[in-house]
């Protein structure tokens, strides 16, 4: 078995990868007999379906876009003989939420999580020269053991239903495109950078983990092609004097080249990453990006879109960080799972900040986690028989976020948990684990935080201690004291404010979450809630608030375009807190923020020379 790598899979002199994505047969298997009856060999009646895709939107079958169960996939793929020594893996992007891969009907390996990528050695299973059979078996059912959280049941006619404890569609399938790689059997596994600046120029301490003994060289090269640095260790220090840095929407990438190479100079393995050197850490109540302070503008946000879902689409991903920087945005997160690694990639190369969420939403028993988290709803959701097991998982999908991104310059700060249940004394210890694993993975040691819930208060929140970053997910003005209340609303984010002021944290507190929904076209003067207007009214409402208080360092928007969930008579059609709409048009709001953050400057509330704080606006 091959070891362990999360590396994006790149071409290079010594690697080669085929994307295969394309039409894949398919078939669901709503009675789980599948692997009793041979589909690992051959899919009886199958249809086609493009992957990378959700299948939910494909069909017009209703019971086929609530699918909860067992579904398989199924390709043909060669091998050339040319690739015989070489270390041969199946790369899957996402596959949610848990598969067994088979090739030429042999199990070939299992993975658990829907939203990171896992490989699959293949040498002991391929035949060289001739067709090879690859059959996915996937499973969407969610669980209270397994991320993201939730539940399914069974409807009278038989069929499975998921029920999850988060306000976003379960999109299943897989996700990601998926890849035949081909690497030398000693090849790189992993790589970490750490960046220390000084004096005009940087110190990049760098580890790179191979399979094997032989030599290991580093090189770097700048925009231009030009070699900055070079060590020939596995392990060792690069002083880059003179250095580019990589700032907030001014990126800078140099070219970290890794070769493990014999002793007469042969390149045996040779690895390349575009990385941006940069500092970032948490000083008292400031966010310091190379020393200087940065105030956090921007969204939270889905990775999904019409058709596909939540699927990796490459145009979807242009188009989003186009509006983004229309709107003046640096920053957003990635609510509420990792992403596809290409976003971050190019978030690395327009210079946005990152809050790396991992998939543990859904930490509180309810499918209206929204509206009991705002009535102040209790479940006790860490004292199940089940946390164990989902503090497991949970740790793994932690390491594996780390491992796949913890050399993108463009993230700033992880996220552990979306809206946990931390008014339970139960849930300090379970988050303490999981905040001190993050710590330890982290080469970079980049500020953790935790979205909050709105049911924990300054007063109830037992967790929020283990927070370098305090990221509060607030709806004053729309779950509670909405529209005519909203007068109610402003006094009321007030008082918890001044409740957390009183406590003297000096840490910062960014807004990761607030949001009004708001159908596109619907204007009502006076104004109503789902209206645009009202849209526009909440955001300054709550922006006044955030402009008086100078610990808050940043306002993230929920949400950046609308975006599919379950029915449910709160939902119509999805949720509308975007303000995009899901084709990514903008609504009024857009246009508002746009104004706003144009003009707030990206050291906004910071203390300038002599003490005299950055204007309001």
């Amino acid at each position: 078995m091959a070891e362990k790598s999360l590396l994006y899979p790149r071409e290079s002199l010594t690697r080669r990868v085929v994307d295969m994505s394309g039409m894949w047969n398919f078939m669901f298997d709503p009675k789980s007999e599948g692997a009793a009856q041979g589909w690992n060999v051959k899919l009886p009646s199958p249809t086609q379906i493009p992957v990378p895709a959700a299948f939910a939107d494909l069909f017009t079958d209703k019971k086929l876009r609530e699918y909860c169960g067992d579904f398989w996939y199924e390709r043909d793929f060669y091998v050339p003989e040319e690739w015989s020594a070489l270390e041969l893996s199946l790369r899957f992007g996402a596959a949610a939420h848990r598969a067994i891969v088979y090739i030429n009907g042999k199990e070939a390996g299992f993975h658990e999580g829907g939203f990171l990528p896992f490989s699959v050695s293949i040498n002991d299973f391929v035949k060289f020269n001739q067709p090879n059979r690859l059959s996915v078996k996937v499973n969407n059912e969610l669980r209270e053991d397994c991320l993201p959280v939730g539940t399914s049941s069974v409807l009278p006619d038989g069929s499975r239903i998921n029920k999850g404890y988060f306000d976003f569609f379960n999109y299943s399938g897989l996700l990601r495109p998926v890849k035949l790689t081909a690497v030398p059997k000693e090849h790189i596994v992993d790589f970490s950078v750490k960046h220390e600046l000084l004096d005009g120029g940087a110190e990049v301490e760098y580890i790179v983990k191979t399979t094997g003994a032989n030599a290991v060289a580093v090189t770097v090269f700048d925009a231009n092609g030009t070699q900055v640095a070079s060590y020939g260790e596995a392990e060792g220090t690069l002083s880059i004097p003179s250095v580019h840095l990589w700032d907030v929407l001014k990126p800078y990438l140099y070219k970290f080249v890794f070769r493990i190479t014999n002793g007469g100079g042969r390149i045996i393995d040779e690895y390349a990453e575009e990385i941006g050197i940069r500092k970032i850490e948490v000083v008292g109540e400031e966010i310091l990006l190379n020393d200087k302070p940065v105030y956090l503008k921007g969204f939270g946000k889905h990775e999904e879109s019409d058709i596909i879902g939540r699927a990796y689409n490459p145009g979807v991903i242009k188009r989003d960080f186009e509006l983004m920087k229309w709107c003046g945005a640096n920053s957003f997160r990635t609510a509420h799972y990792p992403y596809s690694e290409e976003i971050y990639q190019l978030a690395d190369k327009e210079g946005f900040l990152v809050i790396d969420e991992t998939p543990a939403v859904g930490l509180m028993a309810s499918t209206l986690n929204f509206f009991d988290a705002a009535a102040g709803g209790q479940t006790a959701f860490f004292e199940k028989a089940t946390t164990a097991k989902l503090l497991e998982n949970h740790l793994d999908a932690l390491e594996d976020l780390i491992n796949r991104d913890k050399n993108h310059a463009c993230v700033i700060a992880w996220s552990l948990l979306n809206e946990p249940e931390t008014t339970d004394d139960a849930a300090l210890p379970y988050l303490k684990k999981v905040f001190e694993r993050a710590l330890e993975l982290d080469p970079q040691k980049r500020p953790r935080t935790f979205a909050s819930i709105m049911s924990a208060q300054p007063n109830k929140c037992m967790c929020y201690q283990l927070c370098d970053i305090i990221a509060l997910n607030r709806y004053y003005g729309w779950y509670v004291f909405g529209g005519s209340e909203i007068v109610t609303a402003e006094l009321a984010l007030r008082h918890e404010l001044e409740q957390w002021k009183a406590k003297s944290l000096d840490k910062p507190f960014v807004f990761t979450e607030y949001g009004a929904d708001a159908y596109a076209g619907e204007h009502k003067l006076p104004s109503v809630m789902c209206g645009e207007e009202y849209q526009t009214e909440y955001l300054k409402m709550n922006h006044r608030v955030f402009d008086a208080y100078d610990f808050i360092k940043g306002e993230q928007v929920w949400a950046f375009a609308d975006f599919a969930t379950g029915e449910g008579t709160m939902r119509v059609d999805g949720n509308k807190k975007g303000v995009f709409t899901r084709q990514r048009q903008p609504k009024a709001a857009a246009y508002y923020l746009k104004e706003r953050w144009e003009e707030l400057p990206e050291d906004y509330k910071s203390k300038k020379e002599g003490g005299v704080e950055s204007e309001k606006v």
